[in-house]
């Protein structure tokens, strides 16, 4: 099941559209604090913190965020809390509706002290609440926190209370990145509305946003129908009442609703193929005298994803470590016109007749960078009759020391580039990539309208003609050398059993997670190998469901 991420710009045409529609800001900002204090109350309590007769600063900010704050504070009076407002502008200074509801909260007799005057601690604030409310900064901020906005985020940061809450984002984190600039609030929860922003779904985020619940704030399902965003993300859990105010929680880990599949009897039994044929057939070519292990893997990896007939086209030496140690494959010979034993363009002649008869061909993994393979990359790129293709390894660096060879990829192939080899294709620095993983996926997306798959903590996909998908689990067990050539074999037997391209890489990048995740069980400090990865596949399988679905909420 898929969630909207919107990014900060697609949230605020939601929210400009909502109000157009005739729900006023003050509305939307009273749901937005209502949210966030049901929220409040729930993680409190979980931390055996007792709202009514607590302390609580809360830091507003010149935004909206400041207005969430404002609204947050007369609700946290009427509990029976000690709100305390710290705001950095002057009452004069707010517009909109955060000026009418710090009005209000004045009115009703909230303390307001300004953020000079806390920060010379010549305000009346307890030095340790007992909760602290970050309202400072939206999603709406990008750059770098200035001096002033970073000294309060500091100072935040130190106070060591036992429940540190922030709004929508933590201040000083990018919506659109996921990374601190260069600074940013650590929360122990942060509540964002109605839908998670891509930058608070990477992995590195998590040090700052704690558990990230999302609460929905009454945005009409036409505004998102008829404004949908570029990302979506998986949800392991199923909000069924969220029109009406369920929240759900994104997991970077295994979230108990995946731990409580781990723990069922038995897995639903399989109402696929049974015939090998039916199940689909995978073609795997990769492989050279240096690199034996890596078209095993993907070969093998589809074979426990499930695909019925599994043919790996390889060196001679690559089929004698495949015949030996895993004879429930087939093998096929290369042409034997290379000098060197490995790989020339003749080779994809030899593969020519034999190419429509697979649904799937898996294409570089160990293939290594000879001019002999460079030769066979650029002769089976541009055969016609090619199956849909899974593009990874040093077949991805053939096309970068070839880009006109990127004009033959098609909307049915997948490529899986990792940092480096993405940095490759795009020509830059891999640590260029890992600065904004987002835009590095757009600058793939642009160089040919295949799917995309940008590997590493936070894997993104781009999907051509849809919503891009974040995966947003940190899974330790997944990083180990041949994970990726594992994770191209289980696309590949999803392509093998005719997906669409799209769902075939969302698939695969799920059931790759599921099965990290379920490793981590054996080896809760690592220590786990590719061959682990690939064996446990048949025991995820039945867990995976349908991630195609959407929420009916959307």
């Amino acid at each position: 099941m898929f969630v909207p991420v919107p990014a900060p710009e697609e949230m605020s045409r939601w929210d400009a559209a909502a109000i157009s529609s005739g729900i006023s800001e003050e509305t939307l900002m009273e749901n937005a604090a209502r949210a966030a204090m049901d929220s409040l109350r729930a993680h409190a309590a979980e931390k055996g913190v007792a709202v009514a007769g607590s302390s609580v600063l809360l830091l507003a900010g010149g935004g909206n965020n400041g207005g969430d704050a404002f609204c947050m504070a007369r609700h946290l009076l009427d509990a029976g809390a000690r709100p305390v407002l710290i705001c950095t502008r002057e009452e004069e200074q707010y517009r909109g509706a955060a000026a009418h509801w710090l009005r209000t909260a004045i009115n009703l007799g909230v303390p307001v002290f300004s953020a000079e005057a806390w920060e010379k601690s010549e305000a009346d604030v307890p030095p340790k609440p007992d909760i602290v409310v970050d309202g400072l900064l939206g999603t709406g901020f990008h750059g770098t926190l200035r001096d002033k906005e970073r000294k309060l985020v500091e100072k935040l940061n130190s106070l060591e209370a036992a429940l540190v809450f922030a709004i929508d984002i933590p201040s000083g984190l990018s919506a659109s990145t996921g990374h601190p600039s260069p600074t940013a609030v650590r929360a122990h929860v942060t509540v964002t509305f109605q839908a998670a922003k891509p930058g608070l779904l990477l992995p590195d985020a998590q040090d700052f946003t704690g558990i990230l619940e999302v609460r929905p704030i009454g945005m009409p399902r036409r505004i998102q129908e008829e404004n949908p965003p570029a990302f979506r993300t998986w949800l392991t859990t199923t909000p069924r009442n969220f029109d009406r105010g369920a929240p759900y929680v994104l997991s970077h880990g295994i979230s108990p609703r995946i731990e409580a599949l781990f723990n069922s009897p038995s897995a639903p039994s399989s109402r696929g193929p049974s015939h090998k044929g039916a199940a689909g057939r995978v073609l795997v070519a990769g492989g050279c005298s240096a690199y034996t292990g890596a078209p095993c893997l993907a070969a093998w990896a589809s074979l426990r994803a499930g695909a019925g007939l599994v043919t790996l086209a390889g060196p001679k030496n690559v089929l004698d470590a495949a015949g030996l140690s895993m004879p429930a494959l087939t093998l096929r010979a290369l042409s034997g016109k290379a000098p060197d034993g490995d790989w020339c363009a003749e080779d994809a002649e030899a593969l020519c007749e034999v190419l429509p008869t697979y649904g799937a061909l898996v294409f570089g993994p160990g293939l290594g960078r000879s001019r002999g393979a460079f030769d066979f990359a650029r002769a089976l790129m541009c055969l016609p009759d090619r199956p849909p293709m899974v593009i990874d390894a040093d077949a991805l660096f053939a096309l970068a020391r070839e880009p006109e060879l990127l004009s033959q990829l098609r909307p049915c192939d997948v490529l899986t580039p990792h940092p480096g080899e993405a940095a490759t294709l795009l020509g830059m620095s891999a640590r260029d990539v890992q600065a904004d993983r987002f835009a590095a996926l757009a600058s793939l997306a642009s160089l040919a309208p295949a799917v995309w798959i940008l590997k590493g903590e936070g894997t993104l996909i781009a999907c051509p003609g849809e919503p891009s998908v974040i995966s947003p689990w940190q899974v330790p067990q997944l990083a180990v050398a041949g994970s990726g050539d594992v994770l191209a074999g289980i696309i590949g037997a999803m392509l093998a059993r005719r997906h669409k391209a799209s769902l075939a890489a969302t698939l695969g990048v799920w059931l790759h997670a599921l099965a990290g995740m379920r490793l981590s069980r054996d080896f809760p400090m690592r220590g786990n190998g590719p061959h682990d990865i690939a064996n446990i596949l048949p025991a995820v399988l039945g867990l995976a469901g349908d991630p195609g679905e959407s929420c009916p909420s959307f």
